[in-house]
C-alpha cells in the first residue's frame, strides 16, 4: 500500500506560504515600516510630513502597477472601478474650485492615496482568501505588538501624559499622535474578533480569541474615547452577524472580563471610570477637549454654508478657522511624555472626518467619499454566505472606521494603515466572485501533493 509522506506536503504547504508571503511583501511591508518613527505628529486633515510607512505605500502601487502592466494581476471590475474611483470626483473639484489650488495639492495627493491608490493597489495584491488571511494577521501581529508597547509604557510610566501622569498607552507612535496605537490596537482587535467568530474550529480560531482577549487591555489603556465607542459599536454588529445567541453569551464573557480586569485586578481602573465617565457628560460638563471639538465643529459647518457645493477647498480648515470659530476655542492641546518634551499641539482639523470633508469639498466631496464607504460596507456584508470569516472581518473594519470618523479624521502616521485595511475590505468586497470563492483562509487548502493513483490530492478540506 503507498502512503502520502506528511513532510512532503508541509514542505509543500511551508513553499506556497513562502510564495505567497513573497509576493504580498509591497502590501506588509507597509504595515512593518509603521513601526520606524516619523514626522507630521497627528495635526489631523492632510497635515504633517509623509513617513518610511507613506513612501513604502507609493512603492506599493508602482509594484501593482507593473504587475498589472505585465498581466501578472487582473484588472479592476468595472463596479470596484467605480467605487473606488467616485471620491476622485469630488477631490479634484475641490481642488480647483479652492481660492488657492497650489495650497491644496498636498491635499489631492493625501486624499488619492489613502481612499483611492493604495485601497485599489492592496485589493488588486490579494489574490484569494488565504492572501486575505495573510494581511489579516499582519494586522493583528503588528496591533499586539505595539499595544505590548503601550502596556509597558502605562505599568513603567514612560507613555504619554495624562492627568499630569505619564501613563498614556501610544505605542511607537509617540505622545503627538495619541489616536496611533488605539488605532491600530483596535483594528487588530476586530479583525481578530471578525477571525474567532467567524474562522473554522481549531488552533487558528483559539489563537484569534486569544489575540482579541489580550488586545483588550493596550485599548483601553490607550484612554481613547473615540475608539472604544467605534471598537464596541464594530465587535456588537459583528456578534449580531454572526448569531445573536453566541452574541449574548459573549457579552456575558466580555462583561466579566472587564469586572475582573477593571474592578479585580485594578487595571487602570479610576482613570478608566473617570474617562468612562466622560463620555456621559460630553453635553452636560464637557472638558476642554470636547469643548474645542464642538468649536471646530461649529467652524466647519460655518465654512460649509458659506461654500455648499464645494467647500473652501482642500487643506483650507486651518486657514478659515479662527475666522468662524468662537473664543470658546483654545490655542492647542498639550502633548508630552513618551520619549518627548512639552509641545502645544495646534489644532488644524475639526476632528471628525464628515465635517472635514464637508468643509473643505463641500456636499459633492461628502457624497463622494460616504458613497464609497457605504457601497463598500454593503458589499461586504451582502458576501457574508461566501465566507463568514472574511465578511466579519471586512465589514467589522469598515463599521469601525466609518463610526470612529465621527471623532477622527485622517492625519499622523497611523493614517496610511488605513488605506491598507480600506484595501483589505474592498477585495472581500469588489473582488470578482471566483476570487472571493477560491482557495482561502477558511480551511482551503493552499497547495496540494500528488497522490497515487485514483485518489485525489491530499489537503485540509473546506471546514
Amino acid at each position: 500500500m503507498t502512503t502520502v509522506r506528511v513532510p512532503a506536503r508541509e514542505a509543500a504547504e511551508a513553499r506556497g506560504w513562502g510564495r505567497r508571503i513573497a509576493a504580498l511583501s509591497p502590501v506588509l511591508a507597509v504595515v512593518a515600516l509603521l513601526l520606524v518613527p516619523g514626522g507630521g505628529g497627528a495635526e489631523g486633515g492632510t497635515g504633517g510630513t509623509g513617513t518610511v510607512a507613506d513612501a513604502a505605500s507609493g512603492l506599493l502601487v508602482v509594484v501593482c502597477l507593473v504587475r498589472l502592466l505585465r498581466g501578472g494581476l487582473r484588472p479592476l471590475t468595472r463596479t470596484a472601478a467605480v467605487v473606488l474611483g467616485l471620491p476622485v470626483a469630488g477631490i479634484c473639484l475641490a481642488a480647483v474650485t479652492a481660492h488657492d489650488p497650489a495650497a491644496g495639492l498636498p491635499g489631492v495627493a493625501r486624499y488619492l492615496q489613502v481612499f483611492v491608490l493604495v485601497p485599489a493597489a492592496v485589493l488588486l495584491m490579494v489574490r484569494d482568501r488565504r492572501d486575505f488571511a495573510v494581511v489579516a494577521w499582519a494586522l493583528v501581529a503588528f496591533a499586539l505588538l505595539q499595544g505590548s508597547v503601550g502596556v509597558v509604557q502605562y505599568l513603567t510610566g514612560t507613555g504619554a501624559s495624562y492627568q499630569g501622569a505619564d501613563v498614556r498607552a501610544v505605542g511607537t507612535f509617540g505622545a503627538t499622535d495619541v489616536m496611533g496605537m488605539a488605532t491600530v490596537v483596535a483594528y487588530g482587535l476586530v479583525v481578530a474578533t471578525g477571525l474567532a467568530l467567524g474562522g473554522p474550529a481549531g488552533r487558528a480560531r483559539t489563537a484569534a480569541l486569544v489575540c482579541a482577549v489580550l488586545l483588550v487591555v493596550p485599548l483601553v489603556l490607550s484612554f481613547s474615547r473615540g475608539a472604544w465607542i467605534a471598537t464596541v459599536l464594530a465587535c456588537g454588529a459583528q456578534l449580531l452577524l454572526g448569531g445573536v445567541r453566541r452574541a449574548v453569551r459573549v457579552a456575558l464573557v466580555v462583561g466579566a472580563l472587564g469586572v475582573v480586569l477593571v474592578g479585580g485586578l485594578g487595571i487602570g481602573s479610576s482613570m478608566v471610570e473617570e474617562r468612562v465617565a466622560s463620555i456621559t457628560r460630553v453635553a452636560a460638563a464637557p472638558d476642554q477637549s470636547v469643548t474645542d471639538r464642538y468649536t471646530m465643529w461649529a467652524a466647519a459647518g460655518r465654512m460649509w454654508r458659506a461654500e455648499p457645493l464645494t467647500g473652501v477647498g482642500l487643506k483650507g480648515f486651518p486657514a478659515y478657522r479662527d475666522s468662524n470659530a468662537s473664543v470658546a476655542l483654545s490655542s492647542g492641546s498639550d502633548t508630552a511624555g513618551a520619549g518627548a518634551g512639552f509641545r502645544r499641539q495646534p489644532l488644524l482639523s475639526p476632528h471628525n472626518m464628515y465635517l472635514l470633508v464637508l468643509s473643505e469639498q463641500g456636499l459633492i466631496g461628502l457624497l463622494a467619499l460616504a458613497g464609497s464607504w457605504l457601497a463598500l460596507l454593503v458589499a461586504a456584508l451582502r458576501r457574508r454566505r461566501a465566507g463568514a470569516g472574511c465578511a466579519l472581518v471586512a465589514g467589522g473594519l469598515l463599521i469601525w472606521q466609518l463610526v470612529d470618523f465621527f471623532y477622527a479624521d485622517i492625519g499622523g502616521p497611523s493614517t496610511v494603515l488605513m488605506s491598507v485595511v480600506f484595501g483589505l475590505a474592498a477585495w472581500w468586497a469588489l473582488a470578482p466572485e471566483d476570487e472571493a470563492a477560491g482557495d482561502g483562509g477558511e480551511g482551503v487548502p493552499v497547495a496540494a501533493v500528488p497522490a497515487p493513483a485514483g485518489r485525489g490530492p491530499v489537503g485540509v478540506g473546506r471546514a
